[in-house]
């Protein structure tokens, strides 16, 4: 999965399209991932010791990695591909535009 947590996404579909956010978790085992302010579902919980009162809570629920895009580090409007180099022996994450310029 070349989306990692702490990267800014765009999501490309759904109800949230359009809207930016940051990973907070990855789920590679069901090829979602976490992102902040997206995809807010509400869920009942009932009283526990840590909440006394209960209620109606509200929390991010995670989202197909196939509907967010990564964003540019420069122009967080755009969004673009990642792919890998190899240099010293290190895997880098190389940023590719629309017409594979690349940028690290």
């Amino acid at each position: 999965m070349k989306i990692q947590k702490g990267d800014t996404v765009i999501v490309t579909a759904g109800k949230d399209k359009g809207k930016t956010g940051t990973v907070d978790r990855v789920l590679p085992q069901l090829n979602k991932v976490v992102v902040d302010g997206i995809n807010i579902v509400k869920r009942a919980q009932k009283p526990t010791q840590k909440q006394p009162k209960g209620g109606i809570i509200e929390h991010p629920a995670p989202i197909d990695v196939s509907n967010v895009a990564l964003t540019h580090p420069d122009d967080s409007s755009r969004s673009s591909r990642v792919g890998y180099k190899f240099k010293d022996g290190k895997k880098l994450r190389v940023y590719r535009q629309a017409k594979d310029k690349e940028v690290s």
